[in-house]
């Protein structure tokens, strides 16, 4: 498997936005099969949970990833939050309150479609979303790249907490073409049971692509940390897009050897045949 972290500074423009393996639908159904093992010990070990966030441009595909990927994991061990405009009541709080309400308890995997990062992506190409949070004293012109920098900053220490905490944080960016992202617009369009999907203000955000690739590549570069990384994965074929995501998953989870199912203690080991036996005289 190609490396898809981010470990040093990239461009966006050098990364491929479309990659073909024949075989994704086959490779996937074994390695989600082994996911759902490894979330099972995970349950049981309890001491670690798994939260996986999606970004992605409208139509990169992150609904119908998140059904392939953990269709095997048992349906309570998997978390799904799909963060909208926020409430009233969200407003109410500071940015990142929402996200600390919806993170999973140890032993489950949570998945974010669509993240806190939103909160230094849209509100960058739609500053005035940040003057609905109604932050003391803050004006339109003091929404300065430093202001959203600094935001940043606060989510990298968000993510910081949470790994020192047990939970082991991935983080996806499905890089989709803006000629793809077209061509999936049109079939909403074309087919009939996919118009409800169709939005006009996807026409109006994708006037404002390269306003959303200029933050994407600003956030990337600022919020891939070892302890919680982004992955830039090609999205143009989503049966690829979907294993890639899935192989990291499972590789990262391989990768600790301290997560395994409890083992009794001495004194319950030696009651195991005093136990089958009162079973089996019912």
């Amino acid at each position: 498997m190609r490396n898809y972290k981010i470990t040093s500074k990239i461009k966006l423009k050098d990364f491929q936005t479309k990659e073909i393996n024949e075989n994704a639908k086959k490779e996937l159904k074994k390695i989600r099969k082994k996911i759902s093992k490894l979330q099972d010990v995970m349950y049981a070990d309890g001491k670690y949970s798994l939260l996986v966030c999606l970004q992605g441009m409208d139509t990169s595909g992150k609904d119908s990833l998140i059904r392939e990927v953990f269709k095997d994991v048992n349906a309570n061990g998997v978390e799904v939050t799909s963060f909208k405009v926020p409430s009233e009541i969200e407003l109410k709080h500071d940015y990142l309150w929402r996200h600390n309400l919806a993170l999973p308890s140890r032993g489950k995997i949570g998945v974010f479609n669509r993240t806190h990062y939103e909160n230094v992506l849209v509100t960058r190409v739609h500053k005035n979303y940040v003057l609905g949070e109604n932050i003391p004293n803050l004006k339109l012109e003091d929404l300065t790249d430093e202001f959203y920098h600094k935001r940043m900053d606060s989510i990298n220490n968000f993510e910081s907490h949470l790994v020192a905490n047990g939970t082991i944080v991935l983080k996806f960016f499905l890089n989709l073409s803006k000629e793809e992202q077209k061509n999936r617009l049109l079939r909403r369009l074309n087919l009939p049971g996919k118009n409800w999907k169709f939005s006009s203000g996807d026409l109006k955000e994708r006037k404002l692509w390269d306003d959303y690739m200029f933050c994407y590549e600003d956030l990337l570069n600022r919020t891939s940390k070892e302890n919680a990384p982004w992955f830039v994965i090609p999205a143009d074929d989503k049966p690829t897009a979907r294993l890639l995501v899935a192989e990291t998953i499972l590789k990262t989870l391989q990768n600790f050897k301290n997560l395994n199912y409890p083992i009794l203690n001495t004194e319950e080991r030696n009651k195991i045949k005093t136990y089958k036996e009162a079973l089996d005289s019912e």
